[in-house]
């Protein structure tokens, strides 16, 4: 508001500006129109200092002018005349109204600023942030929380873009879509609370808020900005995921207690029963209709009750029970073995008011602990017995090799002596083939244990392998003065099973029953068909089973009397192998004895052919194959190699020996054998690379080519023949199948 002196000076300046313009204007107007500058004059007076210098620019404006250009000029005659006089009242009435249009829209603008003030205020004084911009979304106005919500100030972003001050984001997606702003001035409509908005800040903090926006209009209904409220939700936000969390665990807690595979029961203090979940309905027996308000002792046994009671005590003073082992009855009665875990139910106060119950089925944990000691006493069994027969073992690995070193000093010292030197040389071969039984033993019941044994069938007669068995026992039945009967029915029985097998089991047998008859005893075998069965008893006077070792008398390892005072050799594998053996054959084996001293009966069971084998007998054997064959021996070991290659010098076979894969090679491109006996376990290179070498050249596809090796398992056999063998043997090499490879390759060649 200006100072009054002022609004009046200024008024008079107006005035004379204004009767200036009139005199310079006075050469081309003459006499017309001689007020016509102090219109614009008072209304310029007016709006520069209001109504009272108006009315002064307009009395001293009128008394200028009428005495400057009105005729009589520079006279005030004119106010004596009628014309003068209507002249005055129209200029008035003119002054009048300009006045009264400039006080009204004072009013007006006066009403405006008042009411943009309020606005101010209220805008500032409202809780929510406000914003308000032009048509063109740049920022005309901006409170107080606005500022403090965004992070910038309103002189900063004053006509600047919207998307400068923030940027909203949904808070799930992350992405922005199209502002309430934009789309209030787009559309012209309010646009609603939208949720689960982020505005993020000058700094990059975000905020959630709930954000509104309206349209400005102007008089016309013509979009000319936009208004936008946000609201800082970061408070109520926090508080509905808080209720949301507790809603959620509660949700959560109700669905594990309902799923839980544990019974989880609720009681009061007095062992109401209140809760009863579906784990407690599978477990007991009774459903939840059945159970709640019942007493808790519907499941506990009589006599199980004062532990109740000490777990009440224990409850009420605030503590949990862990894991407390006990029993409890289901509806039919049963008893089951539970695990029980309890905690104390507190009120506001904290005072104890009930218990929750989880209670966990342990029959079968129970079974595998019985099971586990059962497992645990049967390997601490096992383990004893290992030892016992590692024991054994070695004993067994040293009995021939007494005899063996003792009869090699016999033979270097009675080369003048025949008789002696046969002796040495029948001790040295029994002992050899003691030696030999003891490692196939142990490799058999490795091959069963694995199940890799194979059994070789074919259609034989249980006569011939009954015969097999007793000539193989007849030394050992000799040298204790046995006697040996052998029954065997008039019509022959035959079998489709493994011959080689099969006299094991029965061979078996018979020394089984050897080893336990003291001298001069009797054995018996007998064979008959029983239905389409056909059965081998094995009969002896022996030291008999006692009746506690009856059932257990074919497990492995498993010896009557282990003592070093009654040891009757062996392993203690025999009649695990023959039981094994039999079952492989769809047969059945079974021990009897009326106990210790009154002898053991063995019997076989066998699936028996309904009538015999068409086809001829297999011819005999020759003894010595044809002489004069060139062999190649190659072996690492020394001694087995040139051991070999002198005993088939003795049959008239011309021999070369080396020593590793490589001289292999190279010696059987000088010698070209007829015949390759070889190792496959070589320095330098392996037999089976060594054999595919051979194999490539074109004098080496008629070579006969035969593994020796220590590796007997199938796998091993499949190897050597994928590798281009003719033949597998496993060391010690048995001289007699040696024989019969050697005679198959001059009869191909024949």
């Amino acid at each position: 508001m200006r100072k009054p002196f002022l609004s009046y000076a200024l008024a008079l300046v107006v005035v004379v500006a204004a009767v200036g313009l009139r005199w310079l204007l006075d050469p081309l107007m003459g006499n017309s129109l001689p007020l016509v500058t102090l219109f614009g004059a008072v209304a310029t007076a007016y709006w520069l200092g209001g109504l009272g210098p108006a009315v002064v620019a307009a009395i001293l404006g009128y008394a200028a002018c009428m005495y400057l250009f009105i005729p009589p000029r520079q006279s005030f005659a004119t106010l004596g005349n009628l014309d003068g006089q209507i002249g005055l009242l129209a200029y008035l009435f003119t002054v009048a109204v300009i006045i009264g249009f400039g006080q009204a829209m004072r009013m007006a603008q006066n009403n405006a600023r008042q009411g943009r003030d309020v606005l101010r205020v209220t805008l500032r004084s409202i809780g929510d942030a406000v914003i308000t911009t032009d048509i063109e979304a740049r920022i005309t106005y901006m409170n107080e929380v606005a500022e403090a919500l965004t992070g910038w100030l309103h002189e900063e972003v004053l006509g600047k873009p919207l998307d400068l001050a923030f940027r909203i984001v949904h808070e799930m997606t992350r992405q922005s879509g199209e502002s309430p702003a934009s789309r209030a001035i787009r559309e012209g409509v309010v646009v609603g609370l939208a949720s689960h908005t982020l505005l993020i800040r000058r700094d990059g903090r975000e905020i959630p808020i709930d954000d509104s926006a309206a349209p400005i209009k102007n008089e016309e209904g013509r979009v000319t900005g936009c208004v936008l409220i946000f609201r800082d939700v970061s408070s109520q936000r926090q508080v509905e995921r808080h209720r949301e969390t507790q809603l959620t665990e509660a949700r959560l807690l109700a669905a594990i207690v309902e799923s839980s595979d544990d019974a989880i029961i609720g009681k009061s203090l007095d062992g109401t029963i209140q809760s009863w979940n579906a784990g407690a309905e599978r477990l007991f027996g009774y459903t939840a209709q059945e159970a709640v308000g019942r007493h808790v002792s519907l499941i506990i046994p009589q006599d199980r009750m004062q532990e109740e009671d000490r777990i009440i005590a224990t409850l009420k003073e605030g503590k949990r029970v862990d894991h407390f082992e006990t029993e409890r009855k289901r509806r039919d009665g049963r008893r089951i073995p539970v695990s029980l875990t309890i905690s104390p139910i507190h009120d506001d106060s904290g005072r104890v008011i009930g218990a929750s119950k989880i209670a966990r089925d342990i029959t079968e944990r129970k079974r595998m602990e019985d099971d586990l000691r059962q497992l645990a006493a049967s390997l601490a069994l096992a383990d004893q017995r290992k030892d016992e027969f590692l024991a054994t073992l070695a004993h067994e690995l040293r009995s021939p090799l007494a005899p063996l070193s003792n009869m090699f000093e016999v033979l270097k010292r009675s080369e003048k002596d025949p008789v002696k030197a046969a002796q040495a040389r029948d001790t040295i071969d029994r002992q050899l083939h003691h030696l030999v039984r003891l490692v196939d033993d142990l490799l058999d019941l490795n091959r069963i244990a694995y199940n890799r044994m194979e059994l070789r069938r074919s259609e034989v007669p249980l006569a011939s392998v009954i015969h097999q068995a007793v000539e193989a026992s007849r030394p050992l039945m000799d040298s204790s003065r046995h006697e040996l009967r052998v029954n065997l029915p008039p019509n022959p029985i035959y079998v489709n099973a493994d011959p080689n097998r099969l006299a094991q089991v029965f061979g078996n047998l018979l020394n089984n029953s050897a080893k336990y008859t003291p001298p001069g005893g009797t054995i018996s075998v007998t064979a008959e068909r029983r239905g389409d069965e056909a059965v081998v008893t094995v009969r002896d006077t022996g030291s008999g089973i006692p009746a506690d070792k009856l059932e257990r008398i074919f497990e492995m390892f498993l010896q009557l009397d282990p003592s070093p005072e009654r040891a009757q050799g062996g392993l203690g594998i025999g009649l695990t192998l023959v039981k094994r053996i039999v079952q492989m054959h769809g047969g059945a084996v079974e021990a009897r004895s009326e106990g210790a001293g009154r002898g053991t009966e063995f019997l076989v069971r066998l699936p028996a052919m309904k009538e015999a084998p068409k086809g001829a007998t297999p011819a005999q054997v020759e003894e010595n194959a044809a002489p004069g064959s060139r062999i190649l021996v190659v072996d690492d070991n020394r001694d087995s190699a040139d051991s070999l290659a002198m005993l088939l010098s003795l049959a008239g076979h011309q021999t070369f020996v080396v020593n590793d894969g490589v001289e292999a090679v190279e010696a059987a491109e000088r010698h070209r054998p007829e015949t390759i006996l070889l190792d496959v376990g070589l320095p330098r290179m392996n037999g089976h690379d060594v054999c595919r070498k051979i194999r490539e050249k074109p004098w080496g596809q008629d070579v006969m080519i035969i593994a020796m090796t220590g590796w007997g398992q199938d796998e091993d056999r499949r190897k050597t023949q994928d590798a281009g063998f003719d033949g597998h043997l496993v060391k010690p090499v048995n001289y007699p199948a040696l024989l019969e490879l050697l005679r198959s390759r001059v009869r191909m060649h024949r």
